[in-house]
């Protein structure tokens, strides 16, 4: 079994307690409170642009094989993904700009930004966001679809075959560096745990 299909079978429950989380069963039928997801996507907002600053870090340390791919995450995540929060936010009335971390969104970037310090470390630390909302939005693509177009678009993004794709990219530069499976295993976990408590976003 590789590092990455032991922390898929080892991460599989926190997927599964995120798919019931009230927020996430709420954007899968549609009817979650708007003044929560917009608290959600502000939260959202602030860590993708530290995620952006992980990326930067890692592709700093890590082997040529790996630097390119590592900048166009970093890109992608910046000009792409932030699209994706930017367009929502007009469209529920969230405040960006004015939005201030709460204590889990403040409490998960410092962690990663520190794991990057380290690049296998900060790998195993990072890949818990990107295989979590793919595992997420594979799942909930499954499902009936919310009449909301907003949300659809949401579980769309997450579900695509280009972000499923990057995901699997990842798991095999994590597999070809030589980080400390079990150490590994404690930062893909804790990760996962930051994952389950960002849905509950501050009131």
């Amino acid at each position: 079994m590789s590092l990455s299909e032991r922390l898929h079978t080892a991460g599989r429950p926190l997927v599964e307690e995120q798919l019931a989380h009230p927020t996430v069963a709420g954007i899968a039928s549609g009817d979650l409170d708007e003044r929560v997801f917009a608290s959600w996507l502000e939260q959202d907002y602030l860590y993708l642009r530290d995620y952006v600053r992980v990326f930067a870090r890692l592709a700093w340390q890590a082997p040529s094989a790996h630097l390119e791919s590592l900048v166009d995450l970093a890109h992608s995540t910046l000009h792409e993904e932030l699209r994706l929060h930017r367009s929502l936010s007009a469209e529920f009335g969230a405040d960006l700009d004015g939005a201030v971390k709460g204590p889990v969104c403040e409490a998960y970037t410092s962690w990663l930004l520190e794991a990057a310090a380290d690049y296998g470390e900060g790998l195993a630390a990072v890949y818990p966001c990107m295989w979590g909302y793919s595992s997420l939005g594979a799942e909930l693509a499954r499902g009936p679809q919310p009449a909301d177009p907003r949300f659809r678009r949401w579980i769309e993004t997450y579900s695509d075959p280009g972000f499923a794709d990057l995901t699997r990219h990842v798991a095999r530069m994590l597999d070809e560096t030589p980080v400390d499976p079990d150490r590994a295993l404690d930062l893909f976990l804790r990760g996962m745990r930051y994952e389950v408590d960002f849905w509950t976003v501050p009131g």
